[in-house]
This record gives structure tokens, C-alpha cells and sequence, in this order.
């Protein structure tokens, strides 16, 4: 239990260093102007989201934090009950990545809860989106992965 709550602790630490220092780069480096890596298909800019994923709910910040803080309470109650290193990586990803962007809402705004999130990797046909949003995103796939595959086991119960 101990190893995986140390890991669990390491994904979520390094999570959100690296989407912290990344947001700190964007905000540095294109804030006036995008930089093209890949043309047509990677692009770095500067967006500042008041919303959630897709900017959806624009300017509910404050209800947008305050599900973040009842998420990752919820995330500490899963990675207790964790049954493999796949779900705590999987967990841990999606709580590093609640928090970088709860850290943004609480840091970035003239309320306690109500700042903006920084986003920063663009992409054809898809809103612009930061490290967070990436580690939420790959830690849902890797606990459906992890779902599926023990749903695929044979019960030996």
C-alpha cells in the first residue's frame, strides 16, 4: 500500500510541476504570438480559459474549482482502494491534472476561485488544451485499459 501511494504521490508531483513550469513557459513565450513547430499541426500559443475542456462554461470558474477540490477527494478515496499499479497511475494522472488546473484557478484570478487556466498546445480541429488537460485525458484511457482488461480475466472467485 505504501509503494503505491509513493507513487501515486511521485505521478501526481511531477504532473503538475510540469504543467506549472509548461503554463509558466507559455505565458513567456507566446503570449504575443503563436509559434509553429509542426506546420500544420502543432502550434504553441497563449489562450487563457475561463471554462473547463472544448471552453465550455465559460466564467464558472468558482463551480469549476470547487469540482476539482470534490474530485480529487474522490481520487484519494480510489487510490486507497487501487488493485493494481494501472489504476493508481491512472488515478494519479487525472488528480495531477485536476490540481495544475485548480492551481491555475486559484492563483490566477482576482477572486480566490475564479482565475483562468492557461492553455497552450493547438492543434487542427481541437480547442487548445495544456499538460493537465493531457494527463487527465491519458489517466481516463489508462484506467479504461486497466477496466478492460481485468473485466477480460477469467473469475477465479
Amino acid at each position: 500500500m505504501r509503494a503505491r501511494l509513493a507513487a501515486a504521490a511521485a505521478v501526481i508531483g511531477v504532473t503538475v510541476a510540469a504543467d506549472l513550469l509548461t503554463k509558466r513557459w507559455a505565458a513567456r513565450s507566446f503570449r504575443d504570438a503563436p509559434a509553429v513547430v509542426v506546420d500544420p499541426f502543432l502550434r504553441f500559443t497563449f489562450v487563457e480559459n475561463p471554462g473547463s475542456a472544448f471552453s465550455l462554461f465559460q466564467g464558472a470558474g468558482t463551480l469549476l474549482a470547487l469540482a476539482a477540490f470534490v474530485a480529487l477527494g474522490m481520487i484519494a478515496g480510489a487510490l486507497r482502494r487501487a488493485r493494481g499499479m494501472g489504476e493508481v497511475v491512472g488515478f494519479a494522472l487525472i488528480g495531477g491534472g485536476a490540481l495544475g488546473n485548480l492551481i491555475d484557478r486559484i492563483a490566477r484570478g482576482p477572486g480566490l476561485l475564479d482565475g483562468t487556466v492557461i492553455d497552450w498546445i493547438q492543434v487542427p480541429n481541437f480547442p487548445v488544451f495544456n499538460l493537465a488537460d493531457s494527463a487527465i485525458t491519458v489517466g481516463v484511457g489508462l484506467l479504461l485499459i486497466t477496466a478492460w482488461r481485468q473485466s477480460d480475466r477469467p473469475d477465479t472467485g
